[in-house]
């Protein structure tokens, strides 16, 4: 019995190393392809990216259905010939966001933050002594360039989601100008807390979807329901911080990028969840507004929808599909 018992745990083993082995292997060749992306010049990965975008929004896909019944929920102004285009537009920038990544992990930081043409609206990253002050860069342009520079403006704390593959990788290089990483954990928000509090700044994605009821309300977006988060309503009433959103522009000709600096809308302090929750959602719009084709609209931001509401990401891949499913959410909604 012992030899059985023996021979099943040596079995086990056998088994469990199989997949530990397998992730090592495709993390090896994460890394080794994003250190062969990093050789490449900033204009030619956007090229790159370009036609990977071009390439997924050729044939039926989920990211491509997403997009669209995204845009077409958030921009219901538009005609459904101007959804598409837009799409098509989002997936080209799509492909160039994750080809740019690695030249902006890996290159010099001196060089990749040459890459910044222009800051609009610095004087919104002015603090008063002692005082922290709340940054928030959704998913918008390139995200990675936004926390880089926060963290050259100051000490900063940004929040951070532990990944599965490449993980010291993404937390070396979002270091590498100085900024703390606090993970999404108790423990981290007291991190946050405690930087603002000494009058550092404090970086946060706002626009993901809360995994947990608690800390989270629904809130339009872009007229739609959102689950949306209040961690930044809790920092800022528990500190007295202000907010303000920060995001990286991708410019056209792969030249670089454009640094924008936006206020919060009032009442993202507000001590009522639903009016925090607003506002945040309402300065994440601004942001997008400005140049639309850069937001992560491939998201499945109404993944998680209010009782009675239709699911959103459902159907067939094709656009005439993909339409008329934003159509009868938005039907369900007026109804409500």
């Amino acid at each position: 019995m012992a030899l059985t018992r023996q021979t099943k745990r040596d079995s086990n083993l056998r088994k469990g190393s199989v997949p530990e082995f397998g992730r090592a292997l495709k993390e090896h060749g994460l890394r080794m392809l994003m250190h062969g992306l990093a050789r490449l010049p900033l204009p030619l990965l956007h090229r790159l990216g370009a036609v990977l975008g071009w390439g997924v929004a050729r044939w039926p896909n989920r990211q491509r259905r997403n997009a669209l019944i995204n845009i077409a929920l958030c921009l219901p102004e538009l005609t459904a010939d101007e959804q598409r285009r837009l799409r098509d537009r989002n997936l080209r920038e799509f492909g160039k966001t994750y080809l740019e990544i690695a030249y902006l992990w890996l290159r010099p930081v001196d060089q990749v933050l040459s890459l910044i043409r222009e800051v609009r609206g610095a004087e919104w990253l002015a603090r008063r002594p002692g005082q922290g002050l709340i940054v928030l860069s959704p998913h918008h342009g390139a995200w990675e360039l936004a926390g880089l520079y926060l963290a050259t403006q100051g000490r900063t704390a940004i929040f951070y989601k532990p990944q599965r593959y490449l993980d010291d990788l993404i937390r070396e290089s979002r270091a590498r100008t100085g900024a703390d990483l606090a993970p999404i954990t108790a423990r981290g928000i007291r991190v946050l807390v405690e930087a603002l509090e000494r009058g550092d700044f404090v970086g946060i994605l706002p626009d993901q979807e809360p995994k947990a009821d608690k800390g989270a309300v629904f809130a339009p977006f872009f007229g739609i329901p959102a689950f949306s988060m209040l961690l930044v309503n809790r920092l800022a009433r528990r500190t007295g911080a202000p907010v303000i959103f920060l995001f990286a522009e991708r410019l056209a000709d792969g030249s670089g990028f454009v640094i924008h600096c936006l206020p919060a809308p009032e009442g993202v302090d507000s001590e009522d969840d639903q009016v925090a929750a607003t506002a945040l959602n309402c300065g994440i719009e601004q942001c997008v507004r400005l140049c639309p084709e850069q937001y992560l609209w491939p998201y499945k931001r109404f993944r998680c929808r209010p009782e009675g509401m239709p699911k959103v990401y459902t159907g067939p891949l094709d656009d005439a599909h993909a339409l008329e499913q934003a159509r009868r959410v938005r039907e369900t909604l007026a109804r409500m």
